[in-house]
């Protein structure tokens, strides 16, 4: 019984490995890209969730509930609906705070003292226990304890009052800034001890029965109550979104009760974690809006690819087909007999392609924790480019057909390609690189506070893509025309060169897909490469010249002056700066000694600062020497109340001055009356910020103002252009994968011809070492020109839009480009080994070609 080829049709597709190979990676990345993009803006949104819970208080992620002068008595029923409602909504047990007024009339051994004391449910376990136990009692700050001589044991009193709880413990007084589990509590429970050190201590009671006598023995009501409900922070958009709806169910509902019960009129609450959501949801959408034009280009591509798949297999089933036709098969079921043959490696592919996308997440897209629904709707999305993807291979095929066996439309099929190709879409592709740039000088330009993500513009994004397309396209139309001319070619002493030099011309069609492929795949990867690197660069360096150092916090001016040195923990780690304005130049007072090993330079290279430093550091003179900063037309030389500045030297951007008209002079190079009249003075450190203010208040020194590196700049925008363009890498790198394929299955094409042209030239005398250098140079000259003009337009069109995709261009210096020498030798090497990979292939058909049946062939 003769079978039916649609039955046999899956065996039969086994006889072209190479057809099914390329239709299951065509659906693959078809289907990655798809699929990625959703995941990609939904980690984009869930990165700005964790972004967002790292730089608020951790309690803002639920609901917070605070009350002033609040009777004892009422603590507990409003604690108890509280409870119950969280329980309702979904909500952590409470966590409870209460803290009496600062009370004047506290008496210690006889003296008195002003002190709040405070309970919060899991106190004791953040604080640093300096000596005693978690007896019932009070704790307090250490600094009270070793200054007023306060040991354990001691029982305070209310001035006409009772008797407090005894002191049962001593532990590190908070100084700001406070860790992160007391930020709702903060202004309550870190001490002001600079201002006031003998008095304003904070004196905490281990368990609430303590607290109780506290309050019952000094006849008080609670001053503050406030009550938050810790638990882990939402990981996504969804999760925040619905946590923040929660809470505000939740807070209608504890009023309603407490209302009705009288016990809500003085209630404050609040939803802190609402703006956070607005920016993670505003981040999600900005990002998805931005990478939707790249990813509908990249699937328009891929289906491209599909359509030329059931083209190659048409040519490849003429025969076949045209028998079948003959014999009454219409058109859709040859376009069945398609789908029968390749619907299972597109099938296959389109599933891998999903999976991998959500595989390889951590690896090209934002740190962020994805969504279920984000799941759904990229497997949905992928869903249906596959479902398109099988539907155009069948209509191409069914299509074919009708015209060809049918209608017997031919020629005007060819002509109309030929009208494709001759169209100069590069016009096209330049005139939307043209609109694109338009947009893109406008670009960016984010608010300082207000505002923190930039704005978003995805045609502005586009020019970088369409950019490379054009040089593609412009660089595909001169190699055709090189390669229709390349017959006037005679390099017949150098056969291996001409011989390339056929074999391309031969094959011109490929050749030029190839090179498009290439230059677009490359210089994509490029272009994204650069701009998301430039915003890791962009931000260390504008925090770094911000800043100064890893932290900053300014001093008093006997530290600035020399009267009283750094504290121990801060002398080999720091230096002290001076600042002072008044003439239109901002003036730095550095200390050459220790200025360059504490300071963050930027990009400022070390090996030119410090010889400038050490020219600058002279005993008084009749004028200062000085490093001239940002250099104006007309730029005073005068500084305020010191000799006027005599340069050595001139840079561009200066730590603390930036980019600003200004002078840095060396402390050595003032008298001790010009050192005192600088007003301001700070600490730079190597030190995280804790242990620098931490260190300066052990010392009793004030530090106002204190700002670290990593918490100085809002790195949300910064992150954002950073994850746009990484998804630009990942059609780069997917293109890349496609022009490598596209590449190695050319040569594989073409196994039977070069190995009967390579086996004749063989039998002619040209040695293997030559027919592979031939093949070496074909292969090599079209990867290399694809590598050349990719890496080349890419960087450049990085180049120009670094500066605009910079979020912040308000703060000095100008985003640029970084070294990418590591990606260029990266790329260059991959190329190197598909030549290499390539040219292996070609000679391995030559090498198992017999010559004879080759000829009968």
């Amino acid at each position: 019984m003769r079978q039916l080829p649609w039955r046999t049709a899956p065996r039969a597709a086994l006889s072209s490995p190479l057809t099914l190979v390329v239709a299951a990676v065509t659906a693959l990345l078809s289907c990655f890209l798809g699929a990625a993009a959703v995941l990609h803006a939904s980690a984009a949104g869930a990165a700005t969730v964790d972004y967002q819970a790292e730089q608020v208080c951790p309690d803002a992620a639920a609901p917070m509930f605070s009350q002033s002068r609040i009777d004892p008595a009422a603590v507990e029923p409003t604690l108890w609906t509280m409870r119950e409602q969280a329980r309702a909504h979904g909500f952590a047990e409470p966590r409870l705070a209460v803290y009496t007024a600062e009370m004047r009339g506290n008496e210690f051994n006889g003296d008195t003292y002003r002190t709040r004391i405070g309970y919060t449910d899991g106190g004791v376990d953040n604080l640093e226990l300096v000596s005693g136990s978690r007896a019932p009692g009070l704790w307090i700050g250490d600094d009270l304890s070793r200054n007023q001589g306060i040991g354990l044991g001691t029982v305070g009193r209310q001035v006409g009052g009772g008797a407090l709880p005894p002191v049962t413990g001593t532990y590190t007084a908070l100084v700001p800034p406070a860790p992160r589990w007391w930020c709702s509590q903060q202004d309550l429970a870190v001490q002001q001890r600079i201002v006031d050190p003998p008095s304003g201590a904070v004196l905490f009671a281990t368990d609430r029965s303590s607290f109780d006598q506290v309050v019952a023995a000094t006849g008080t009501i609670v001053d503050r109550m406030i009550v938050t409900f810790p638990g882990p922070p939402p990981r996504t958009v969804d999760d925040a979104t619905d946590a923040l709806e929660r809470s505000e169910e939740m807070i209608a509902a504890v009023r309603s009760d407490l209302d009705g019960r009288g016990l809500g009129s003085l209630l404050n609450a609040a939803t802190p974690g609402e703006r956070s959501v607005e920016i993670a949801g505003q981040a999600q959408a900005n990002v998805a809006f931005s990478i939707a034009p790249l990813a509908a280009i990249s699937v328009l591509i891929g289906c491209a690819g599909v359509g030329t798949v059931a083209l190659q297999w048409y040519q490849r089933r003429y025969a076949q087909l045209r028998l079948l036709a003959a014999r009454g098969s219409g058109p859709l079921p040859l376009g069945g007999l398609a789908l029968a043959e390749l619907g299972a490696p597109v099938l296959a592919g389109g599933i891998a392609g999903t999976l991998l996308a959500r595989l390889l997440l951590p690896v090209y897209g934002p740190p962020g924790a994805v969504s279920t629904p984000a799941l759904l709707l990229a497997t949905a999305v992928a869903a249906a480019i596959l479902l398109v993807s099988l539907a155009l291979l069948g209509a191409v095929v069914a299509l074919r057909a009708h015209r060809e066996f049918q209608l017997a439309r031919v020629s005007a099929r060819r002509r109309a390609w030929r009208l494709l190709g001759a169209f100069p879409w590069e016009l096209v592709t330049g005139a939307l690189a043209v609109v694109g740039w338009i947009q893109l000088r406008d670009f960016g330009g984010g608010s300082r506070s207000l505002n923190p993500l930039p704005q978003v513009n995805p045609v502005a994004l586009t020019y970088p893509v369409f950019v490379v397309l054009t040089v593609g396209l412009l660089a595909a139309r001169a190699g055709w025309l090189l390669l229709r001319l390349s017959h006037r070619a005679r390099f017949w002493s150098r056969p291996a060169l001409q011989l390339a030099i056929r074999r391309l011309a031969s094959s011109r069609a490929p050749v030029v897909g190839v090179l498009v492929i290439g230059v677009l795949a490359i210089g994509t990867l490029a272009a994204g490469n650069g701009i998301a690197t430039a915003q890791n660069a962009a931000l260390e360096t504008k925090s770094s010249i911000f800043v100064g150092a890893d932290s900053r916090a300014d001093t008093e001016s006997p530290v600035g002056r020399g009267e009283r040195p750094l504290p121990g923990p801060l002398r080999d780690s720091s230096t002290i700066v001076g600042e002072l304005t008044g003439t239109g130049s901002v003036v730095l007072v550095v200390d050459p000694a220790t200025f360059a090993r504490s300071a963050r330079l930027g990009a400022l290279p070390a090996e030119e600062v410090e010889p400038l430093l050490r020219q600058i550091d002279r005993p008084p003179g009749e004028t200062v020497p000085a490093v001239r900063v940002g250099h104006r037309e007309g730029q005073s030389a005068a500084l305020p109340g010191m000799p006027d500045a005599a340069p050595i030297a001139d840079l561009p951007v200066f730590p603390i001055i930036g980019t600003q008209p200004g002078y840095v002079i060396s402390r050595n190079a003032l008298t001790p009356d010009q050192l005192g009249a600088v007003p301001r003075w700070s600490v730079l450190s190597q030190t995280p910020l804790g242990t620098l203010t931490s260190a300066l208040a052990a010392a009793g020194l004030a530090q106002p103002n204190a700002v670290d590196r990593v918490t100085a700049l809002d790195a949300l925008p910064f992150y954002l252009v950073e994850w746009t363009f990484s998804f630009v890498v990942v059609l780069g790198a997917v293109l890349a994968a496609v022009a490598i394929l596209a590449l190695l299955a050319a040569v594989e094409v073409r196994r039977r011809q070069n190995a009967l042209a390579g086996a004749l030239v063989l039998r002619m005398g040209m040695r293997p070492r030559a027919l592979l250098g031939s093949h070496l140079i074909e292969l090599g000259t079209l990867a290399g020109l694809a590598v050349a003009t990719g890496v080349a337009c890419g960087l450049t069109v990085a180049g120009i839009s670094v500066p605009r995709f910079d979020p912040a261009s308000w703060l000095a210096p100008r985003s640029e480009l970084p070294d990418l020498t590591p990606f260029v030798s990266a790329v260059a090497g991959t190329g190197v080994l598909v030549v290499l990979a390539a040219g292996w292939i070609a000679m391995r058909s030559v090498r198992t070609a017999r010559t004879a049946e080759l000829l009968r062939a």
